[in-house]
Formats: C-alpha cells, sequence, structure tokens
C-alpha cells in the first residue's frame, strides 16, 4: 500500500500573518496525524513573503510539539546553505526531543532568489559542487562516533536520523542510487524527469546501512473538496502564486477566484497546467481516479501532497479528504 504525506509550506496567505501561518502549520500538523498520514514534511525557503518556514528546523520543532506519532522533517533544508555540523546539531537536537519522529530530507537548490542565495551560501559554486561529500560529512556525524574522531556533533553524534535525498533532475537520482538513501522527486512542480529519475534511481540503487533497496517519494499539488468546482475554485490560489512566480512578482498566497480568465496569459496558463500536470484536484470521484493512475504510473512507495490553499478550514478539510481517500485504497488493495 503507497504511503501518504504532506508537505506544507507554511504559506502566509492574503490578509494573514506569519503568526497565523505557523498556527495553521500546527493545526495541518494535527489534522495529518488524525487523518492517519505517514509524515509531515515542512521546506526551507528564504526571502519569501509568502513562506513563513525560512528557520525550518524550529517550525519542524512546532509541528512535532503539536503531534505524538507522525514523523516530521524536512522537505528539505537545502544543505549547501548550511555547514554539516550546524545541521547535524540541530537534527541531532529535534531527535532528542522528539525521539525516532524526525526525518532529514535534503536538497541542493538555494530555495531562494541568487540575491538572497549569495548571501546564505557566500559561495554558491562551492556549495553545490560539494553536495555530495557534505552528504557523507552529515551523516558520519550523526552516526555514532569513530574510536579518535576529532569533530563531534553534540547534540547530533548517535542521533542516526535517517536521510532522504531530494531532486528533480537525474543528478539527485543518480546520487540517491549511489548513497542508498531514500529518493523524493519534486514532481509536484518539476514533472518533466521524473520518469527518467526514477529509472535511473531504482536501476543504480545500492543497499546501504540505513535502506535495503529503492525507497520513492513523489509529490503531487492537491486540492480536495466535496465537488469538483469547489477543488478548482480553491486551487486557482495556486494557480495565481505560480503566475506570480514567472513573472518575477513573489508575494503571499492569493485568494481563489471564480475564473482565471484575465489572471494569465494563454501561454502562461499552457506553461502552468504542464508544470500541474500530476496535481490531484476535484471532489472524491475525480480525486481518487487521477491518484490512482499517478500511483500506477510511478509505482511509487509514498505520495507527499502540497496543499496549496489560501482558506486554512479548506486546506483541513482536503487533507482530511486526502486521509480518507488513502483508506478507501488500502481497503481496496
Amino acid at each position: 500500500m503507497t504511503a501518504f504525506s504532506i508537505l506544507d509550506l507554511c504559506p502566509v496567505v492574503e490578509g494573514g500573518t506569519v503568526s497565523e501561518a505557523l498556527d495553521a502549520t500546527r493545526q495541518m500538523a494535527k489534522q495529518a496525524e488524525a487523518s492517519g498520514f505517514t509524515r509531515f514534511w515542512l521546506a526551507e525557503h528564504h526571502g519569501m513573503t509568502g513562506i513563513a518556514s525560512a528557520a525550518t528546523s524550529l517550525v519542524i520543532s512546532e509541528a512535532a510539539r503539536a503531534t505524538k506519532t507522525l514523523r516530521v522533517g524536512s522537505g528539505g533544508i537545502m544543505l549547501p546553505n548550511h555547514s554539516p555540523l550546524v545541521i547535524a546539531e540541530q537534527f541531532g537536537t529535534l531527535e532528542a526531543l522528539y525521539p525516532g519522529r524526525i526525518d532529514l530530507g535534503l536538497g541542493r537548490a538555494p530555495g531562494t532568489d541568487m540575491n538572497t542565495a549569495r548571501a546564505l551560501r557566500r559561495n554558491l559554486e562551492a556549495g553545490a559542487q560539494t553536495f555530495p561529500n557534505d552528504i557523507v560529512e552529515l551523516q558520519k556525524l550523526m552516526d555514532d562516533p569513530e574510536e579518535g574522531q576529532r569533530l563531534i556533533a553534540n547534540p547530533g553524534a548517535g542521533a542516526k536520523v535517517p536521510l532522504y535525498i531530494l531532486g528533480s533532475s537525474t543528478y539527485s537520482a543518480h546520487l540517491a542510487a549511489a548513497l542508498g538513501l531514500p529518493y523524493a522527486f519534486a514532481s509536484h512542480f518539476a514533472p518533466d524527469m521524473l520518469f527518467e529519475a526514477l529509472h535511473i534511481y531504482r536501476s543504480n540503487f545500492k543497499p546501504s546501512a540505513q535502506l535495503e533497496k529503492p525507497y520513492v517519494i513523489v509529490g503531487v499539488m492537491g486540492a480536495m473538496a466535496d465537488t469538483d468546482d469547489e477543488a478548482d475554485y480553491h486551487f486557482t490560489s495556486a494557480l495565481q502564486s505560480f503566475v506570480a512566480l514567472r513573472r518575477n512578482a513573489r508575494g503571499k498566497t492569493p485568494r481563489p477566484v471564480e475564473s482565471m480568465d484575465g489572471h494569465w496569459t494563454e501561454m502562461e496558463k499552457m506553461s502552468i497546467e504542464h508544470t500541474f500536470q500530476f496535481a490531484v484536484v476535484g471532489g472524491p470521484e475525480k480525486a481518487r481516479a487521477k491518484m490512482e493512475g499517478f500511483i500506477a504510473d510511478t509505482k511509487a512507495d509514498e505520495v507527499i501532497i502540497s496543499v496549496p490553499v489560501h482558506s486554512v478550514e479548506a486546506r483541513l478539510k482536503s487533507v482530511a479528504m486526502f486521509g480518507a481517500l488513502r483508506n478507501e485504497l488500502k481497503a481496496a488493495a
């Protein structure tokens, strides 16, 4: 049975505040746990007025504190932005606070615009090039210390927080396979290389101390409601956000609109509909058909769902409905 999880971007919505966004994330985590999801991940972004998860480890801690059994982690930490030692200490602390519940998903993109990336990384080229070595160093820092090891993460040493490689290209597939780590593909916003990357990962996977066989997580954007029209209405917030992104006019998550007519050009419409080709948007029947097809095509071990909906109430209802869909698919399996 394919597991279901939630990717939360801690969105700051039009008319809302950062404090309200963080409270919504706590509510989302509780709803995910109540609905039977496997994990709840938060993503590192910087310099974006519409995303409140820049201090990602702090927000992860809040989501974990609001729940009891749900796995909570990063989807992902952009490792080139940080020293491996700092991340080992942060996630070692999280593991000590919430034993057996913390995940560490890692990516190599900056998660921001280039000016902010320079302020974070200082040396952009070196950060991306050293990504594989930084992962190996991070693993060592969170493993049991060896005799004579000079650099110790405390907290962190012995935490053995499970690592996941995130990506949207074939580079990440090769890396995850070589390191023997679970692989999460960002098909919710980068669909083009999905099937090629999954083939590379599965074909080249080498077992590791963490993982014996390939484990694939695939991302989808999603919005469920009682009717197809209602789901489509709520999803216009995501469509508008991506129009703004393409126009380099990032802002808070916009309120939904009855129609996208006049909000995008024909070229923008074609581009964004291509980007969201795997999105699961609709009432129960339409959403089930789309999700079943996506799982059958990818043979994924897990689907992680991002719910880019303006209304907190509609977002929570959508999560609950995806949980019910998971239960239906499980019963039918």
